[in-house]
């Protein structure tokens, strides 16, 4: 049982409750369930116990979005997006070494400002424009600064989520992109935490119990996004991704 039977029985109701809202989200937009479980469960959990407790499902949902289609449109992703991944788990790995040399809430208010203003514009009414025939370019350098603040702070999906939006990418391939991307960083985070001793035997049972609730808030996420518009979903993903960033830049702020 682990941690399971430390836990009162509203507590695990509130984190269950949590849970299913941030699949939902996730099911909707492709992205933000760490970023709302984190929030959320921290508010009563212990941080580390928090944290453990969105390994699993991070993982999970990503791999189910990845796969929605099957293997072989995934593939496909990875391809077409293979400068971006390329990119990202270079600077990733190169920017974890640059751990205990930066401030990482000095990068939390670096990626949050520009990202809420980038939204904000959007909303709006302004149309960035990024040509097809820079792709390589344009990727390489987002790619750069996501695995930079990504090695740092733990957060790489903002900038990825703001460039799929300016290129207008279609609903569903945006979906499978995050899918794909956000798989690869979840693999990696589960073995980061099983070596780190946040993710042991005594939390994971919590870990585990959350998976039913996300998958459950996930499906009613797609039945949403599957009757959404190109453009509401758009607008949906920006205003999600501004709360991403004024999270990000609060937690630079207040720690």
């Amino acid at each position: 049982m682990g941690i399971l039977a430390d836990l009162t029985l509203s507590t695990l109701c509130f984190a269950v409750a949590i849970t299913v809202f941030a699949g939902l989200v996730k099911g909707v937009v492709g992205f933000g369930l760490p970023l709302i479980m984190i929030s959320g469960l921290a508010t009563f959990l212990p941080a580390e116990v928090a944290l453990a407790a969105l390994i699993l499902p991070t993982a999970s949902t990503n791999v189910r979005q990845a796969l929605r289609q099957g293997p072989h449109t995934a593939w496909q992703v990875v391809r077409k997006f293979r400068v971006f991944l390329l990119g990202l788990f270079v600077t990733l790995i190169i920017s974890a070494q640059m751990v205990l040399f930066l401030p990482q809430r000095l990068f939390f208010i670096l990626i949050g400002v520009p990202i809420v203003l980038f939204c904000l514009m959007q909303l709006r009414g302004w149309v960035p424009t990024l040509r097809p025939e820079n792709r390589v370019r344009d990727e390489s350098i987002i790619s750069s600064i996501s695995g930079l603040v990504g090695g740092i702070s733990g957060v790489w999906g903002p900038p990825f989520v703001a460039y799929l939006t300016a290129t207008n990418t279609p609903k569903s391939e945006q979906m499978l992109a995050q899918g794909v991307v956000y798989g690869f960083g979840a693999m990696v985070l589960v073995g980061a935490h099983m070596q780190s001793g946040v993710f042991n035997a005594y939390t994971a049972p919590l870990s585990a119990a959350m998976l039913i609730p996300a998958f459950l808030g996930m499906a009613l996420g797609y039945r949403l996004h599957d009757r959404m518009p190109q453009k509401t979903f758009k607008r949906a993903t920006l205003v999600v991704l501004t709360v991403a960033g004024l999270n990000l830049i609060r937690r630079g702020l207040m720690g």
